[in-house]
């Protein structure tokens, strides 16, 4: 197949790219690895759109962090992404990290983040009396921010496809043609694209991708981190984003609410050899109740649900980079995307749109783009009378197959058949939380995977979490 412009990477960042370049006549295509969107690091993080008030000042993250914020309000609206800005605390719990809130202040203004603000120690256990009650004061930042990570993944891609864009999932990059100082295309595990133009937003792996064009001069260190998950009803919570005042080694562990309820407790930095290796253990586990309960000391561990981890894409050597380069034309590397990647996505986008008209790239507006799009309906969240409206119109919508967070048969045929069909189990819970309340799928699992071996003809057997060899069923029983 020949496009125009191949996004190597289906994360927050590929698929940001991805949808801001379907704003001109041009065809795009995205490929990935994973069998959905959302890569690696986009699926699990923090949930959290930063405004980019702890950045290094005049970087090219700050630039991007803080250039982003601002658009989180309509982009969220126009694509249906619960998003919600709860603002964060900084407490200072020692005298030491008392003494340090003028200089975090003065960095936040000089990345042009001036809504900072000092709070006592009284307004700081006022706005969430479950903090430390030695606190001595901290800082306020009001457009820190909760999103569904997923859904945000998920709502990029699929806007990028009502505009035309094309998504080609489980397919791996193997290598890049060039012709002469030129890239022509890419091998895939699914056949040659030939395309004009390439972008390498492979996240923990674009240093792999780089090294198929030589330039691999940097390396991704997968950084771990690992967190827990609270219940919805567990008695110690947050208001706000609670942040600890950073090292010189960390931003340290936080405690969250997240945009549906629960408590989000964590996350440790490891840095790790593996990118595959997202196990928890109970070293780091430990870390994370030592740490927060310094912050939080009612914070209730025993209500955790489950715990997960997830890879940042660590470069060495640091720093955010969006290159590129003389020798290699009509090719953008884009590496160093870590905790703030979530949020500058969309900058990213942008970005990359910019340097591909330097580099020449005839790009010309639609008078079409379609700036909406709707997710799928969530019968919970519908009045009464609406509810029986839809039943009425299809049966399957009043069949509740996640009990702990009300999930209908009806919306699990609507993600399966999406723009971007959910063909897995995890690629369903991400769309629609079945699987992740208080049983984590203990009451749902099977239903669901009947559902998708009933909607995609195959047969329960084959039904796969996430990637090619995670099969739920290994045989019958009965």
């Amino acid at each position: 197949m020949k496009t125009d412009v191949l996004v190597i990477g289906a994360g927050a960042v590929g698929t940001a790219i991805a949808r801001e370049l379907t704003k001109y006549k041009l065809d795009v295509t995205c490929v990935d690895m994973r069998e959905d969107v959302g890569g690696d690091c986009s699926k699990s993080n923090s949930a959290i759109i930063h405004t980019g008030y702890d950045a290094k000042p005049g970087t090219l993250e700050s630039e991007l962090v803080v250039s982003a914020n601002p658009a989180y309000d309509k982009l969220t609206k126009d694509l249906d992404i619960p998003f919600e800005r709860i603002g964060a605390i900084l407490p200072a719990i020692t005298d030491e990290q008392f003494e340090k809130l003028p200089e975090i202040k003065a960095k936040a203004v000089k990345n042009k983040v001036y809504d900072v603000e000092f709070l006592s120690k009284e307004r700081i256990l006022e706005m969430e009396p479950n903090i430390n009650p030695e606190v001595k004061g901290g800082l306020f930042i009001p457009r820190e921010s909760i999103i569904d990570p997923f859904l945000f993944v998920v709502a990029m891609a699929e806007n990028a496809v009502a505009n035309g864009a094309k998504f080609l999932l489980s397919t791996k990059v193997t290598g890049i043609r060039k012709e002469g100082d030129r890239v022509v295309g890419a091998e895939t595990t699914n056949g040659y694209i030939e395309a004009d133009y390439i972008i390498n937003a492979g996240g923990l792996f674009c240093d792999e991708v780089a090294s198929f064009v030589g330039k691999d001069e940097y390396k991704v260190i997968p950084r771990k981190g690992q967190f827990y998950i609270l219940d919805k009803n567990t008695e110690c919570k947050v208001n706000h984003i609670v942040l600890p005042i950073p090292t010189a080694t960390t931003k340290g562990k936080l405690m969250t609410p997240t945009i549906h309820g629960n408590m989000l407790v964590g996350p440790t930095a490891e840095d790790l050899d593996d990118k595959f290796d997202k196990s928890t253990n109970k070293l780091g586990l430990d870390s994370i109740r030592d740490d927060v309960t310094k912050l939080i000391p009612n914070v209730k561990l025993q209500d955790t649900i489950t715990q997960y981890a997830g890879l940042r894409a660590n470069r060495n050597p640091e720093g955010l980079n969006i290159d590129t380069y003389e020798d290699v034309k009509h090719y953008v590397n884009l590496s160093g995307v870590r905790s703030t990647g979530l949020t500058n996505s969309i900058s990213c986008g942008t970005y990359v749109a910019n340097l591909l008209r330097d580099m020449g790239l005839e790009m010309v507006w639609k008078d079409n783009f379609i700036e909406k799009r709707k997710g799928i309906t969530r019968i919970k969240d519908l009045p009464k009378e609406e509810q029986h409206k839809k039943i009425l119109e299809n049966p399957l919508y009043g069949n509740i197959v996640c009990r702990c967070e009300t999930v209908t048969e009806g919306e699990i045929v609507d993600a399966i058949h999406s723009p971007i069909p959910a063909t897995t189990v995890d690629a369903i819970k991400r769309r629609l939380r079945a699987g992740m309340g208080r049983c984590q799928g203990g009451f749902c699992g099977p239903k669901v995977i009947e559902i998708i071996a009933r909607e995609l003809g195959i047969e329960p057997k084959d039904v796969r979490k996430n990637n090619s060899e995670s099969y739920m069923v290994c045989g019958k029983v009965k």
